[in-house]
């Protein structure tokens, strides 16, 4: 490890803790791998650089949730089929616990995308809904913003070799490592500045698209035509957010998108993906999506199809959209020219849409709401919220008022308007 790459991984995880999580003296902070897992023991040496930042800024406690690849491949080849159905309630309690305390919350999402791939998909969309039941009361806290959280990536093995499949991960390493520097403003000359900047940015579009409360969006591009029915008082957000207790924090380290929620009812047409969906350890590609009234009707994909329909048929929401987010073609992290098969960064280079629940504060009222008002306002609940790309330089947003009248919002895959 060069000096450089030294000083630069101390940068990035000071961005993690001060920018993206903004840790507050006295707050306890939470370290896991998704929402459904625990941190991959391979980060281990950057976990506990983080934990060193974390405790310097005066957490008193910095708790992490493991997680072992190779043990969760061990369960797949030698577990029954019916033991993927339940799963032990203790990984929703510690969050939901933390939460309640008012702990940070940080993910480390490093997935391999094809870890579980050669596994029955029965199985595996089971295990997903299993734990997603699990974790479902945690995922509402930061559904709602009840907490300051981050989600943030770091090589592993398995993913460099999906990123460069042709390099020794030796040379992958720290090749992937160095797009996420740049991804993240880790080597511009003043990062925080940087940041300080881009979400200022990213702010002011969304309070444009906030201001004009389109009823409807229309996307048009190869293999898509489809519209999407906004609920009303429905609030456009970026990566810079505020939790419950005033804490300002940045979601998403890199974050390029704005977005929002779609009316669970309103969303007709078809969609088609332009990156893979990865989840759990499956990757699925060539996704096409058929809606009518907000659910959807017909799936297929190239590769992973019966795993695509397993995730669709975990609950009544799971079916739904429950976001919409606008990212322009050219981002920085576009302009790589990389899939990651990693959906935090493959989602900051292309426009896309979320199976699953609705972020309660993309909704006036949404976070003190009722499942039942937030459902009747158009809002989708769900146990999953799975992102999928659908931006290109061939897509095309309309913006359609409650008048008929319509506007560009998206041209040729980039902003249709300034701010």
């Amino acid at each position: 490890m060069t000096k450089a790459h030294e000083d630069n991984l101390e940068k990035y995880a000071d961005l993690v803790v001060n920018v993206g999580l903004n840790l507050q003296p006295g707050q306890s902070l939470l370290v896991a791998g998704s929402a459904l897992t625990g941190v991959d023991i391979y980060l281990a040496p950057f976990v506990r650089l983080v934990a060193e930042k974390a405790y310097k800024r005066g957490a008193p406690l910095v708790d992490v949730i493991w997680w072992d690849p190779a043990l969760e491949c061990a369960r797949f080849k030698l577990a029954t089929a019916d033991s993927f159905r339940s799963y032990p309630k203790w990984l929703g309690n510690a969050m939901v616990e933390h939460h309640e305390a008012g702990s940070a919350y940080l993910v480390i999402y490093a997935e391999d995308p094809g870890l579980l791939a050669d596994f029955d998909p029965a199985s595996v969309a089971a295990r997903l809904a299993a734990i997603a039941s699990t974790v479902a009361a945690a995922r509402a806290y930061r559904s709602r913003n009840a907490i300051n959280w981050a989600v943030v990536s770091a090589p592993t093995p398995a993913w460099a070799a999906h990123v460069f499949p042709g390099l020794a991960y030796a040379d992958a390493e720290p090749r992937l490592w160095r797009l996420i520097f740049e991804a993240c403003r880790v080597l511009d000359a003043d990062p925080l500045s940087a940041w300080q900047s881009h979400v200022k940015g990213l702010s002011l579009r969304a309070a444009y698209l906030t201001h004009k409360q389109y009823a409807t969006l229309r996307y048009t591009a190869p293999g898509t035509n489809l519209t999407i029915g906004l609920p009303e008082g429905h609030i456009w957000l970026s990566g810079s957010m505020v939790s419950r207790s005033g804490i300002p924090f940045v979601a998403n380290l890199p974050t390029e998108e704005v977005f929002t929620l779609p009316h669970r009812a309103k969303v007709d047409g078809t969609v088609a993906a332009t990156k893979p969906l990865v989840t759990s350890g499956n990757s699925i590609e060539g996704m096409s999506l058929s809606f009518s009234e907000g659910q959807v009707t017909q799936a297929t994909a190239r590769k992973g199809e019966a795993f695509l329909n397993g995730l669709l048929r975990t609950d009544e929401g799971s079916a739904r959209l429950g976001e919409v987010a606008l990212v322009p073609h050219s981002s920085p992290i576009s302009r790589m020219g990389v899939t990651f098969h990693n959906i935090l960064f493959d989602e900051n280079a292309a426009s896309h849409l979320a199976l699953g629940s609705a972020y309660r504060s993309a909704l006036q009222g949404g976070a003190i709401a009722t499942d039942e008002q937030f459902l009747n306002a158009g809002g989708n609940l769900s146990r999953l919220h799975e992102d999928f790309m659908v931006g290109s330089a061939a897509l095309d947003v309309d913006g359609i008022r409650g008048d008929g009248d319509v506007e560009p919002v998206i041209r040729a895959g980039e902003w249709a308007f300034t701010v």
